[in-house]
């Protein structure tokens, strides 16, 4: 069985409602099977896909999608029905809907794909909570920058008044 590439699949990966999610048709195909095979065996699987591991789009939400991606039209021989977007809970959750070897294959990779997206993102979240401190840190250091500026600058332009030698002074007598 060929293995693919954890960037093919992360390439499928949508965030929508906040959550990242596979849609039906792109697991169908990754699992090898047509769509109307996967959702059937979903179909008979209901009660193993709450909210939170499974939903369906609304129209919105696959308009929005399909004009950010080119996709089948609804109305030109595509789907007839708004695809099913799958929590990375609801992929986990596949692998004991659909059994076959490259099903449980894929089911390793998807999720893979998954802690991996998540790694990256908790990498990132780090950066800028680090890029926000050095910026404080830069707000503070200027302010005090400009404070010993606006200090030097008192000194070069305070007036010049004449001062009073210093040192021995010879007296005549």
């Amino acid at each position: 069985m060929e293995t693919i590439p954890i960037e093919i699949i992360e390439r499928r990966i949508f965030l929508i409602r906040g959550q990242k999610v596979m849609l039906d048709a792109d697991l169908a195909g990754l699992y090898g099977i047509s769509t109307k095979v996967f959702n059937q065996a979903i179909a008979r699987n209901l009660a193993r896909f709450p909210e939170d591991f499974m939903f369906r789009f609304t129209k919105d939400e696959f308009d929005n999608l399909r004009s950010q991606f080119v996709t089948s039209s609804l109305n030109h021989g595509g789907s007839r029905y708004l695809p099913y977007a799958f929590t990375e809970h609801g992929v986990a959750m596949l692998s004991s809907v659909l059994k076959s070897p490259r099903a449980v294959q894929m089911n390793i990779s998807i999720i893979r794909a998954f802690i991996k997206l998540r790694e990256i993102l908790l990498t990132h979240k780090d950066l800028a909570e680090r890029m926000e401190k050095l910026e404080q840190m830069q707000g503070k250091q200027g302010e005090q920058i400009i404070e010993i500026y606006a200090f030097l600058k008192k000194l070069i332009e305070a007036p010049k008044k004449p001062r009073k030698r210093i040192g021995f002074r010879l007296f005549s007598l």
